[in-house]
């Protein structure tokens, strides 16, 4: 399986079975990442990190501090896609694998789309 982005007419396919969703709270300024795997078709989370709390970013109540994250596993159901609003006040969206990528890299250019639509897919569409 891969994930695709869509965003802006543009569809972008990454092969991979496992990534990390990183970004930077708009207001606390704070980094946050979410491990996701493709499974069956869709996207599950499988860890969540974040280095503060605060404006409606709270840990959730089982989370543990280690070195300086406070992580846990949400308790979801797969996903069939994830939207990624693009409010400009926290740069950009990372999807990272072996090393990080911001979605202009992803794409080849900055694409400016105000959300970009990640869901599992074939290898070969995009």
């Amino acid at each position: 399986m891969s994930v695709c982005l869509a965003a802006g007419g543009a569809v972008k396919a990454l092969q991979v079975a496992a990534f990390t969703l990183a970004w930077t709270h708009s207001v606390e300024k704070t980094a946050w990442q979410e491990d996701w795997i493709v499974t069956g078709g869709a996207l599950q989370i499988v860890e969540a990190r974040i280095q503060g709390s605060g404006a409606g970013m709270d840990p959730a109540p089982d989370a543990r501090l280690v070195e300086g994250w406070w992580r846990w596993r949400p308790d979801r159901a797969p996903l069939g896609e994830i939207v990624l609003a693009n409010s400009g006040a926290a740069g950009e969206w990372r999807i990272c694998t072996d090393r990080c990528h911001t979605l202009a890299e992803i794409f080849g250019a900055d694409i400016a789309a105000p959300t970009t639509r990640l869901t599992a897919c074939s290898p070969t569409k995009g």
